[in-house]
């Protein structure tokens, strides 16, 4: 299977740790993720601007899985205004699949879904409210929209069934893949 690009774009609390864990969990070795949150505040340290190192960092990073033959899961809110352009140069310059999600949960589902965390101390529910940005479609490429009604499993069922990064029938929430 040639590598696949998904980017899975939505705002804190939406749930997009949880659905690359999922992805990694139900396909096993080969999925490189590229989180957003972590090049641009661990490696970095940098605040989220516009022309940030992050940005281009997660091109090339997404590009280097890529063209190793890793699948790539390219995972952050990534705000149309500073990251749309970047995305859509990754996704032409990928020459194979590519899969664009957002997921459209509404603030209130956010900070519900935020408190069940482990990190839920780690920011409150007034500092989401700040970085909430609504729906923020690219535009192009499309991105297909999943709302609050589509749980856990049935997102990654769908991620792994279009995708072809099954298998998406036999895979339940919480399944283990054997790593320790």
């Amino acid at each position: 299977m040639e590598p696949t690009l998904i980017v899975l774009r939505g705002n804190s609390g939406s749930g997009k740790t949880s659905i690359v864990e999922a992805i990694r969990q139900a396909h096993g070795h080969g999925v490189a993720w590229i989180e957003q949150d972590y090049i641009r505040r661990i490696i970095f340290q940098e605040l989220d601007q516009p022309d940030g190192a992050n940005i281009q960092a997660i091109r090339q990073l997404a590009q280097q899985a890529l063209d190793r033959g890793y699948h790539a899961v390219v995972e952050g809110i990534m705000p149309k205004i500073r990251y749309g352009d970047m995305l859509l140069q990754l996704r032409n310059d990928h020459a194979g699949p590519s899969y664009f999600y957002y997921l459209d949960i509404p603030l209130e589902e956010t900070v519900r879904r935020h408190a069940t965390r482990p990190k839920a101390t780690a920011f409150t529910a007034e500092e989401m409210a700040t970085w909430y940005h609504g729906t923020d479609l690219l535009g192009e490429p499309r991105e297909t929209v999943i709302d609050q009604t589509s749980s856990l499993e049935m997102t990654v069922k769908r991620i792994l069934t279009e995708t072809g990064l099954g298998p998406a029938a036999q895979f339940q929430v919480g399944d283990h893949d054997g790593l320790a």
